[in-house]
């Protein structure tokens, strides 16, 4: 929780909070009382990052917080994570920052002290009732550090829920709920009506599920601006379709709805800051079940582009709802299309689970990205749309696969398959996200993680809120 308050701290009331880089932290230590100098060599505390220190008063009361952020020369991500992860090592009790520091810093440290504090306890009978609060100066924006957290609340609750709790149905309808709370206008496809209104891969890949697939297409701001066009991959779970998963695959498939919930993430986002952008969100909701009439290995199926695409595998079932969805978005020449998604298991093996892979042809733009993604740090890595794989797609009954016969660069086919149904957007990002915390640290639970959102929205901020 973070209280607007001037930094005067009551002794005994608020607990101050100081930053250490190593190499600072000699300097520091010899300005202190030598009980305090004392203290910090017993415990070897050295700056290193994310090291904590507890000093105790005289009394034996908490005085001050040391929290180590290592190298300054390596710290380039700010203190978001570490104030993220400093909820949970703390006692309850009011807080402050100590010391000169950037507003950049002091910003990145309050959006990160209320990031920690997010807890998935619905289904807990006794949920985690843990408060910190952090006193911040008036300089500190705390409504739109509040709507930053909000949002990216509302994608980790999306992404933790179990696929029996949502369903596409469900999905969609959260997104509509979001989409009226700001007034803008929307259009849901259920079920056949995506075969008349010209989504077949949407339809083929959800129809075998027991609930409906759906499309959400909705428009918000004014006409006269840039447009902005936002795509989620919403699959609520993949049982990988005829091409089963084993059980250890499965095991996290509720997340692979994680592109939505970051794209619904961000839409939110945009809209309550009022961006004057012209936004439109696609968000295809589906579940790849396995039933009579599931889609097999070998159909050919048609686009809403008019291009078929031969199923190689029904476990690549992502880029067969994104390519309905990005011809839609594509037909009205959107100045900044960007699709989000849990694509591939291959980006996850070349850039790790925190590291999201991003696909653009402007190469600019992926340099503005990757240096926003690590000052918020909120990260993505460029990686090529390598023209040379570009035949691994060939089929010889229709105009593409949907994967290719080699194993190798994966991330760079979806890449390129997806490439194929944008023609007409002045600029397109793809991002390949893993949208899950797969060990636990502090401030980064197991669970849900909305990648890419803090990162695209600081973005959105530079270029079109002048």
């Amino acid at each position: 929780m973070l209280v607007n308050a001037p930094f005067e701290a009551t002794s005994g009331i608020v607990t101050r909070i100081k930053l250490l880089y190593e190499e600072d932290l000699v300097g520091w230590q010899q300005q202190q009382a030598s009980r305090v100098q004392a203290w910090v060599d017993l415990h070897c505390f050295r700056g290193e990052r994310n090291k904590l220190l507890l000093v105790p008063s005289e009394q034996g009361t908490l005085e001050s917080v040391l929290l180590g952020l290592g190298k300054r020369d390596a710290e380039a991500t700010g203190p978001f994570w570490s104030a993220a992860g400093l909820v949970d090592r703390l006692p309850d009790g009011w807080y402050e920052l100590h010391g000169e520091m950037s507003l950049s810093t002091l910003q990145q440290f309050a959006l990160g002290w209320e990031y920690g504090q997010y807890r998935f306890d619905r289904f807990k009978n006794t949920p985690d009732k843990k408060i910190c609060r952090l006193l911040v100066g008036k300089e500190i924006d705390v409504p739109v550090i509040m709507s930053v957290q909000n949002a990216c609340s509302l994608a980790r609750d999306l992404i933790n829920t179990p696929a029996n709790l949502l369903t596409p149905q469900i999905l969609v309808q959260h997104a509509v709920d979001v989409a009226l709370s700001y007034g803008a206008s929307l259009r849901r496809y259920v079920g056949e009506e995506l075969l008349q209104a010209g989504f077949p891969t949407v339809h083929a890949v959800g129809r075998a599920a027991v609930a409906s697939p759906e499309l959400l297409d909705m428009s918000w701001g004014n006409p006269e601006y840039p447009k902005v066009t936002l795509v989620g991959k919403g699959v609520c779970f993949d049982s990988g379709g005829l091409d089963i998963k084993p059980a250890a695959g499965m095991a996290l498939m509720k997340k692979d709805m994680g592109g939505a919930a970051c794209a619904l993430a961000l839409a939110q986002l945009i809209m309550h800051s009022k961006l004057p952008v012209h936004l439109r969100v696609i968000i295809p909701a589906v579940e790849n079940a396995i039933a009579g009439n599931a889609f097999r290995p070998g159909d050919v199926l048609k686009t809403r582009s008019g291009m078929t695409v031969e199923v190689g595998n029904t476990d690549a079932e992502g880029r067969l709802i994104l390519c309905d969805a990005l011809t839609l978005a594509d037909s009205e020449a959107p100045d900044l299309l960007i699709d989000m998604a849990t694509l591939t298991g291959a980006a996850r093996v070349a850039l790790g689970p925190e590291l999201p892979a991003m696909f653009t042809r402007d190469a600019q733009l992926a340099k503005e990205l990757m240096v926003l993604g690590l000052r918020e740090a909120d990260p993505v890595w460029h990686l090529p749309l390598w023209a040379g794989y570009d035949d691994e797609l060939s089929s010889k009954i229709a105009d593409l696969n949907n994967v290719s016969s080699s194993g190798f660069s994966g991330a760079i086919i979806g890449g390129l398959f997806l490439q194929r149904f944008v023609s007409k957007a002045k600029q397109w990002v793809h991002l390949d996200l893993y949208g899950w915390n797969a060990k636990e640290r502090p401030g980064r639970p197991v669970g849900a993680e909305p990648q890419c959102v803090r990162m695209l929205f600081a973005y959105l901020n530079e270029r079109f809120a002048k």
